[in-house]
């Protein structure tokens, strides 16, 4: 070595720690491996199995052969935005409330974090929750600070007023709920979004499956509070999960910041899928969530006494205990006993006590997988 070699650096991974911290959903685990099965009963992906409305269809061909093929203003095409806007703006009676078009529900999710959240901030979350949660305050330099909600999955206001500490900054709400379908009653939504406001954190509410109520209206806590950022799209609503279209709304400052933030990261939202938006806004769905809620009832009436479980009141999600005590077991069992694909409850939490059920699928998967499941249960009873 003379002295103009370069000194020789240690070897680096090149991929960066926060990165390499992350594991490959567990969902995702999930699909995957039904692409390796043969004739699976996959009841595993969260998505609608009923088509987009037809107008949405129609809209997003006229768009395609009218040549709307790129970017659009960062906040989303001025028709869908002011559209989304207005009605925004009625229902919670607060005109100044800003929005943003956004690429998907997901991303208002990811840009709302990064809008609110610095490293050392802590962030209260309900579990079980949505897989994308915990990933991405942590990603952020966050710090997850959970509350288990089982096995009522119902939210104590009192409890999560005791977890705010001065590190506080934003509180993850998502009703109805992934993946347990709890349905947050009014007065807990009225007084969550009081408390946050009093106590100077952001309350975030996931309300991407709020079309998806079957037993009770649906409540928001935008209604108690003009600071609360709401998170919502059309991939459940209309059966638009690949179109990549969501929104963000809520106080300007932070909606302002996401937008800004886009910019820098999604762009914008994919312009011939917010056409397709615009012509779902109007469109009816209450023949396609009717069926949603009697496949609910169909699975719970073919499991009722045959395995321990709380009445999902909305999203299309049903949460029961795993025979055994063991979600993760179960659903390796499942699998190789009968090819059936379900998502274990540790993929939503800390806790492996349950295993998830998405039910909307066509009506022969839905008989073959209760099937299934009954003879899993009877399985588990005698060996038991």
């Amino acid at each position: 070595m003379t002295d103009r070699d370069p000194p020789v650096a240690p070897p680096r991974a090149a991929v960066a720690r926060r990165a390499g911290a992350f594991d490959s959903s567990g969902i995702r685990k999930v699909f995957d491996l039904a692409a390796t099965l043969d004739d699976p009963i996959n009841l595993s992906i969260g998505q609608p199995d009923f088509a987009m409305p037809d107008a949405a269809r129609a809209a997003a061909k006229a768009a395609i052969d009218a040549g709307r093929n790129g970017y659009t203003p960062t906040q989303g095409i001025p028709a869908l935005r002011d559209r989304l806007e207005e009605r925004t703006r009625r229902e919670t009676g607060q005109p100044h409330r800003r929005l943003c078009v956004t690429s998907g529900s997901s991303g208002a999710l990811v840009l709302t974090l990064m809008a609110i959240l610095d490293p050392g901030d802590e962030v209260i979350v309900f579990e079980p929750a949505f897989v994308m949660y915990r990933p991405l305050v942590e990603f952020l330099g966050g710090r997850v600070v959970a509350i288990d909600t089982a096995p009522s999955f119902r939210i104590d206001v009192d409890r999560v007023a005791a977890m705010i500490t001065p590190r506080t900054r934003a509180i993850l709400l998502n009703t109805p709920a992934n993946p347990t379908g709890h349905v947050a009653a009014a007065d807990v939504v009225r007084d969550l979004a009081r408390l946050a406001e009093s106590c100077g954190v952001t309350l975030v509410s996931d309300e991407l499956y709020r079309s998806y109520c079957y037993d009770a209206p649906f409540h928001s806590p935008a209604l108690h509070s003009e600071r609360v950022v709401v998170i919502d799209g059309f991939s459940k609503s209309h059966a638009m999960t690949g179109w990549r279209v969501g929104w963000v709304h809520g106080p300007a400052d932070i909606v302002n910041a996401c937008t800004m933030l886009q910019q820098y990261t999604f762009v914008c939202a994919p312009q011939v899928g917010q056409w397709a938006a615009l012509a779902a806004v109007d469109a009816p769905m209450d023949m396609p969530l009717a069926e949603c809620r009697r496949k609910r009832d169909k699975l719970m009436a073919g499991l009722r006494g045959r395995y321990r479980f709380e009445q999902p009141g909305g999203a299309f999600y049903l949460y029961p205990e795993a025979p055994g005590g063991s979600g993760r077991a179960f659903a390796e069992r499942a699998v190789a006993a009968e090819k059936l694909l379900v998502v274990p409850g540790s993929v939503f939490g800390a806790a492996d006590t349950h295993f998830r059920i998405a039910y909307t699928v066509d009506e022969q998967t839905l008989d073959r997988g209760i099937a299934a499941l009954q003879r899993l249960a009877e399985h588990a009873d005698r060996r038991s």
